[in-house]
């Protein structure tokens, strides 16, 4: 069998920026230990499959495997999906994605970039020692969201910067997206992210990590629309608004490979 294969750098300007996924559009559904194979295989933070939603209810259907699991949501894999989908059809404004967890979310263009529209996850306050301890950080605040993500605040961007985890003892708390974050020097925000446990020590840039550092940053800056920057190797600039209960984060992508899977 033959899949088509595009790999896109999402919340980057140029290639070698941003957030690389695999987009592999199905005319249907694979068993999901294939699909975990084909991401395994991939070896990048996530694989985005695509099947026309036959309920009508959206126009795909998607859903996003890291090379060891399943996620519940992926920003960075959603936008590079839409990018595909709006890049063959140029009359095309918008697209749909049903999602088995997270709901509907809509990629739209805006100008030569994109919208990306994601649910709020607004963190409450919790204690988390074993995460605090394996950053090695002296937090301002600690937060989690049911989905298991931690926001851990710092004071300065060169706290965020300086982060250096025990990725071993991060593992240990299994799949959590633990985010870093603090105001930024020359965005609203700074944040890095990890996931170990979900087989991604260090996540380039994270579009569901905003889906909850959002509210809180919102809240605390007292404004709905932020700028944003996420401080790993690669790096990448996001526009981020609190528009209800929604967050919709801005970034452009980048094609930078096509080919053919062969299975």
């Amino acid at each position: 069998m033959r899949f088509p294969f595009t790999q896109i750098d999402a919340f980057a300007s140029s290639p070698f920026e941003g957030n690389p996924a695999a987009v592999m559009p199905l005319s249907e559904w694979l068993d999901d230990d294939t699909l975990l194979r084909i991401a395994a295989e991939n070896n990048l933070s996530e694989t985005a499959f695509l099947v026309p939603d036959a309920s009508d209810n959206s126009d795909f259907e998607l859903r996003w495997f890291t090379p060891t699991n399943e996620v519940v949501m992926c920003g960075h894999a959603t936008l590079a999906s839409g990018h595909f989908v709006l890049s063959a059809d140029r009359n095309r404004e918008r697209v749909t994605f049903r999602t088995r967890q997270a709901g509907t979310l809509e990629v739209a263009r805006a100008g030569a970039d994109y919208q990306l529209s994601l649910p709020v996850w607004a963190p409450s306050p919790k204690p988390l020692p074993e995460i605090v301890a394996a950053l090695g950080v002296t937090p301002v605040e600690t937060l989690w969201h049911e989905h298991r993500y931690g926001l851990i605040v710092l004071e300065n961007e060169a706290q965020v910067r300086a982060v250096e985890p025990d990725f071993r003892k991060l593992a240990r708390e299994g799949d959590w997206l633990t985010i870093v974050s603090a105001p930024g020097d020359t965005t609203d925000i700074v944040s890095r992210a990890f996931a170990p446990g979900g087989g991604i020590d260090e996540d380039p840039v994270t579009g569901s990590a905003h889906a909850v550092a959002v509210p809180y940053w919102a809240k605390r800056l007292g404004r709905d629309t932020l700028t944003a920057y996420q401080a790993s190797a690669r790096g990448g600039r996001l526009t981020c608004t609190l528009d209800g209960d929604r967050v919709v984060l801005g970034g452009a992508c980048v094609t930078v490979i096509e080919g053919t899977f062969f299975l």
